[in-house]
C-alpha cells in the first residue's frame, strides 16, 4: 500500500479547527493565501510527494548512501528528485521575498514537510535541516552574510546543516572542544574539530553545503556560556557570490545506522576551516536554539508522519486480510472475515488513528504559533503568547509525538502479524526511520526536563498561563460539550500535579528529574484531549448545519475523540500515580548493585 497524502484531513483542521482562513487574514504574508491558492499548493505537493518521493522510500533504505574518500553518493533517484524539486521552486516556498523567497506563511511549510516526511523520511532530512540553517542565518548573521548566503540556500542550490555533537558530548554541549581562531579578518575564523552525527553533512545534491557550527573561541569560560556559533562552508564563497575553492572541512566517515539509511549521517571534520562568526561571543547555544527549535518542531512532524503512514498501511491490510470468523459474521459466504472487524484490531488502528490525527492537530498548532512570532503585523503582547505557547508546546510535541510513533508503527507490525515483520511489506522500515526521532534534538528525557524544569518551574508556571486560558476559554464556551466535561478535569489535575512536583522539588532537586518523562508524557495526552475536544466540537457544528455530504467523515472524528477519551485518556491515571511516588524508588540501589555478573 502507498502513502496517499491525507489532505482532506489537513483541509478540516486547517479549516475547521484552527480557522487557518481567518489566521491568514490578520498579517501580511497571509494574506496572499486565499483557499483556492493554499488548496493548489497543496495538491501539488502531495503529487510530488506521492509520484516522485513515495517510490524511492524503499530503494533509499535498501540500497542507502555510499562513502568513498570522503565522496558521499545517495540513493539511486535521490539527486533527480532533489533537481526535481529545485526547478519547481519547492524550496523557496516560505523564504524571504528579498532574498528570493514566495513569502509564504511558516505554517504552509510545515504541512508541506509534513507530507515530505511521510512519503521519505530520509530524503525530506536534506531540506529540512536546510530551513533551519538559513533561519538561523537570518536572525543572526551579519548583512554582509545574509546577501552572500541565503539567495543560493533559498532557492536550493546550496544546502545546509547543524553541527553540534562530537565523539565525547551529545547533549551536554558545555563539554564540545572545537575551537576558533581568529585571523587578521574582522569576523572569520579558522575552525577545528570533529562533529559526529551530522545529518546530511555531505551529498551529491546542492554544489554547497553551508555548515552552521557550534565552536570555542581563545577566551570563551567553560561550559555552556563559552560557546560561539559559526558558519563554515563546504566551499569558500568568492566576493561577487561565486563558489570558490574547496573549505578545509570534509567528511571523514558515514554512519552505518538502524534506519533512514537514505540520508547521509556523517563524521565531519574541521581542519583550520574558514568560518565567520554568526553570533556574538560566547552567546552561540542563545543562537543555536532558533535552529534547535525548528528541528525539535520538525521532528514532532517525524513522529506523527510516521504514525500516520504506519496506520495507512494497517488499515488497508486489515480490510483485506481475513481471519477468524466475526460475531455476527461480516462475510457469510467467505471461510473468515476481515480482520478489521475484530475489536483488537481495532483498538491498534484507532489508537494509530488517533493519535496521528491528534498529532496534526497540535504540529499545525504549533505552525500558527510561529507564524505569530515571525511576523511584524502582531503586537508585542501577540508575540509573547504565541512564544509561551510554543516554549510549552514544543518540547510536548517533540517528545511526545516521537515516543507514540514508536506504538504506533509496532502496532503496525502487529496488524500485519508475520508479513509486518518482513522487510517487501515496508511496516518493519517504519519502526526504524521513527526510532530515530526519539532521540533527534535532545532525548524524551531532555525534552520532558526542558517543560518542566526550564520551562514551567523555572517561570513558576507562568509560561503555562497562555496555553491554559486558551483551553479554558474552550472549556468555558463549550461547558455541555461531553468532552469539553472531561478535559475540564485533566487540567485541573495537569495543574495541581505542577504544583505538586514544584514543593517536591524544594526538598530534592532530583524529583524534577525523576518526574520529567512521565510529566511530559501527561502533557502530551491532556494537549491531545484538548484537540479531539475542538476536532468534536467542528464536527457536531458541521453535521448540525448540514454537513450531509461528508457525514460520514465527521462521525469518524466523533468515533475517534469517543475512543480517544475512553480508552488512551486513563493512560494518564498511570503517569500521575508514577510521578505522585517519587524518585526514592529510583535512587535506593546503589551502582554496584544494579547487577550481579
Amino acid at each position: 500500500m502507498n502513502y496517499k497524502v491525507p489532505l482532506k484531513d489537513m483541509s478540516f483542521v486547517a479549516n475547521e479547527v484552527l480557522d487557518m482562513p481567518g489566521h491568514y487574514q490578520t498579517f501580511t504574508r497571509g494574506k496572499a493565501v486565499d483557499q483556492d491558492t493554499l488548496e493548489a499548493i497543496y495538491s501539488e505537493a502531495a503529487k510530488f510527494c506521492e509520484n516522485e518521493l513515495e517510490p524511492l522510500n524503499k530503494i533509499g533504505d535498501e540500497v542507502g548512501c555510499k562513502f568513498d574518500g570522503g565522496v558521499v553518493t545517495t540513493p539511486p533517484g535521490f539527486k533527480e528528485a532533489y533537481t526535481s524539486f529545485v526547478e519547481n521552486g519547492w524550496p523557496s516556498l516560505c523564504g524571504p521575498a528579498e532574498y528570493g523567497g514566495q513569502d509564504m506563511p511558516e505554517s504552509v511549510g510545515l504541512v508541506f514537510m509534513e507530507m515530505m516526511i511521510a512519503a521519505n523520511h530520509s530524503w525530506s532530512m536534506y531540506p529540512g535541516l536546510s530551513l533551519g540553517a538559513v533561519k538561523t542565518i537570518k536572525t543572526h548573521a551579519s548583512k554582509e552574510l545574509k546577501d552572500r548566503f541565503m539567495p543560493p540556500m533559498i532557492a536550493g542550490n546550496w544546502t545546509g546543516t547543524m553541527c553540534l555533537t562530537e565523539p565525547h558530548c551529545g547533549s551536554d554541549l558545555g563539554l564540545l572542544k572545537t575551537y576558533a581562531e581568529e585571523t587578521d579578518e574582522d569576523g572569520v575564523y579558522k575552525i577545528t574539530g570533529s562533529k559526529i552525527f551530522i545529518s546530511s553533512g555531505e551529498h551529491d545534491f546542492a554544489d554547497n553545503i553551508v555548515h552552521i557550527v557550534l565552536a570555542r573561541l581563545p577566551d570563551a569560560p567553560v561550559g555552556i556560556k563559552g560557546i560561539s556559533l559559526f558558519l563554515v562552508p563546504k566551499f569558500n564563497v568568492n566576493d561577487d557570490g561565486s563558489v570558490g575553492d574547496r573549505n578545509a572541512v570534509a567528511c571523514g566517515s558515514i554512519e552505518e545506522k538502524m534506519g533512514i539509511h537514505g540520508n547521509s549521517t556523517c563524521v565531519m571534520n574541521f581542519d583550520g576551516a574558514k568560518g565567520y562568526l554568526i553570533s556574538e561571543p560566547h552567546k552561540g547555544m542563545r543562537a543555536m536554539f532558533t535552529f534547535i527549535n525548528e528541528s525539535r518542531l520538525g521532528v514532532a512532524m517525524h513522529g506523527q508522519a510516521h504514525s500516520e503512514v504506519s496506520f495507512q498501511k494497517s488499515l488497508a491490510y486489515a480490510r483485506d486480510r481475513l481471519q477468524f470468523r466475526a460475531h455476527p459474521r461480516k462475510l457469510e459466504d467467505k471461510p473468515a472475515d476481515p480482520i478489521i472487524v475484530h475489536p483488537d484490531v481495532r483498538r491498534m488502528l484507532l489508537t494509530q488513528k488517533a493519535l496521528s490525527e491528534g498529532g496534526r492537530m497540535l504540529n499545525m498548532f504549533c505552525g500558527k504559533q510561529v507564524d505569530i512570532t515571525l511576523s511584524p503585523d502582531f503586537s508585542d503582547d501577540e508575540k509573547e503568547v504565541a512564544e509561551s505557547m510554543l516554549a510549552v508546546l514544543t518540547p510536548i510535541a517533540k517528545g511526545f509525538l516521537s515516543e507514540t510513533s514508536l506504538e504506533t508503527t509496532n502496532y503496525g507490525i502487529q496488524v500485519l502479524g508475520g508479513h509486518g515483520f518482513i522487510k517487501e511489506w515496508g511496516m518493519e522500515q517504519e519502526v526504524r526511520d521513527a526510532r530515530i526521532s526519539q532521540l533527534y534534538e535532545g532525548t524524551t528525557g531532555i525534552q520532558g526536563l526542558d517543560l518542566l524544569g526550564r520551562k514551567i518551574l523555572k517561570s513558576r508556571g507562568k509560561v503555562m498561563k497562555p496555553l491554559m486560558s486558551q483551553v479554558q476559554a474552550f472549556i468555558k464556551e463549550n461547558r455541555r460539550n461531553k468532552y469539553a466535561k472531561q478535559l475540564k478535569g485533566y487540567v485541573g489535575t495537569w495543574e495541581s500535579l505542577t504544583r505538586s512536583i514544584g514543593f517536591s522539588a524544594m526538598r530534592n532537586l532530583d524529583e524534577v528529574n525523576g518526574a520529567a518523562v512521565d510529566y511530559l508524557m501527561f502533557a502530551g495526552y491532556v494537549t491531545l484531549a484538548y484537540f479531539w475536544a475542538e476536532a468534536a466540537v467542528a464536527s457536531e457544528a458541521a453535521i448540525k448545519n448540514g454537513g450531509a455530504q461528508e457525514e460520514g467523515f465527521y462521525k469518524a472524528k466523533l468515533a475517534t475523540a469517543e475512543f480517544y477519551y475512553q480508552r488512551i485518556m486513563p493512560r494518564v491515571l498511570a503517569h500521575e500515580a508514577a510521578i505522585k511516588n517519587g524518585v526514592d524508588s529510583m535512587m535506593e540501589l546503589d551502582e554496584a548493585q544494579f547487577a550481579y555478573l
